[in-house]
């Protein structure tokens, strides 16, 4: 049993708990909470989803079992999660929308949003995820929390931690959304009034028993009636609000699936090559989207204007060089091109692909017709045959 504290001990354990959140802010977390470790209300949730096979094959998922909802069998002698967020969008999306010509959805101009959806109409265009054009999230997000736990560390002496970003068995967003950090959305990923959803999750689970961040907003707190993320998505992965099949993701299809892509999603598919943000896109929150705090997520080897058929000419060696840093240098170059011939294929099946663009895409299919990856053939095949439909 824990032992009570007296006033002063509370005091001070509170006075932490405040400089932990200035530290965090001075290191470009956009906030930072503090929870306890109670997950039991999402446990039936979490289950509910790995019986329905929702997880596909991201084994990893079903492994821990409920560790996911228990930090302290994680970590043991775990008392309490800092989580924080940190926006990543990159400073030069939001530096394009001063043309007045791009106008998005909901008829918001001089908006990122748009310049996206601008792209996504293009069929010759590569569309990256925005979170994956800049270095990758993991190595920037563990550096910034292990300098906030030394922060600690030097203000109270040693004490037992660790730290995670998207890299252990943690219900993330759960912890995140009790620390105060935003609310649940329907598309499942985590909201916050003044920063949309364009930001990492990462944690410190510790021993020290900071005071918890009281009054965590409910899933779908400022959602309202507003189901625009569920009717945008390509595939209809969101298959109800809070709940998500990943094997009809496009971010799973393209990043988590190792094998072939099946053929009745490839279509769904469009011209995105690593992951997708429709329904983020969509999200009226995300007009606040802020600008990433740290040059880190700046785009990289020009991931937010390439096209298909660039992408497809690199090389293993060129693919291993330039992703160096990245989080998509974890697919592989097999998969890479995977998820290049079958948004080329859906290009030669597009209206808006003019003569020069098509011929172009058919010459690099077709250049790979004999790669030495059965999957690739397999895809580029499948590409191909999409242009003699057509």
């Amino acid at each position: 049993m824990s032992r009570a504290f007296t006033r002063e001990e509370e005091a001070a354990l509170a006075e932490l708990a405040q400089r932990i959140k200035a530290w965090g802010r001075e290191l470009g977390f956009g906030a930072v909470g503090i929870s306890d470790i109670d997950l039991t209300d999402a446990e039936k949730g979490l289950a509910d989803w790995l019986e329905a096979g929702y997880h596909g094959e991201m084994d990893y998922m079903a492994k821990h079992g409920m560790k996911r909802a228990r930090p302290a069998e994680l970590v043991a002698g775990t008392r309490r999660v800092i989580t924080a967020r940190m926006a990543y969008l990159p400073a030069q999306t939001l530096e394009k929308t001063g043309d007045e010509s791009v106008a998005t959805a909901d008829g918001q101009k001089n908006d990122w949003r748009a310049i996206e959806w601008t792209r996504l109409a293009q069929p010759a265009q590569a569309n990256v995820s925005i979170y994956a054009r800049g270095r990758d999230y993991h190595k920037v997000m563990r550096h910034r929390l292990q300098q906030l736990a030394e922060r600690i560390e030097g203000a109270i002496g040693p004490f037992g931690y660790r730290v995670f970003t998207d890299s252990a068995p943690v219900l993330e967003v759960a912890l995140a959304q009790k620390a105060g950090n935003g609310w649940r959305g329907k598309h499942t990923l985590l909201l916050d009034r003044d920063a949309g959803s364009l930001f990492f999750l990462g944690e410190i689970l510790v021993d020290v028993p900071l005071p918890a961040d009281p009054h965590p907003e409910q899933d779908g707190a400022h959602c309202g009636q507003c189901t625009r993320c569920i009717g945008a998505c390509p595939t209809g992965a969101i298959v109800a609000p809070y709940r998500v099949d990943a094997r009809r993701c496009i971010s799973y299809l393209t990043i988590e699936l190792h094998g072939s892509i099946p053929e009745d999603m490839r279509p769904l598919i469009g011209n995105r090559v690593y992951g997708c943000d429709d329904c983020q896109l969509v999200c009226p929150w995300n007009k606040f989207a802020q600008a990433a705090p740290v040059a880190d997520f700046d785009v990289r080897h020009g991931l937010d204007r390439a096209t298909l058929v660039e992408l497809f000419a690199w090389s293993a060696a060129d693919f291993d060089t330039r992703m160096q840093g990245s989080a998509i240098r974890r697919i592989g170059h097999e998969r890479w091109l995977r998820n290049l011939a079958v948004a080329m294929g859906n290009a030669l099946r597009a209206s808006g692909l003019d003569t020069g663009e098509r011929e172009a895409i058919v010459e690099a299919l077709t250049a790979r017709a004999d790669d030495a990856s059965a999957l690739v053939r397999e895809h580029v095949r499948w590409a191909l045959a999409q242009g003699s439909e057509t």
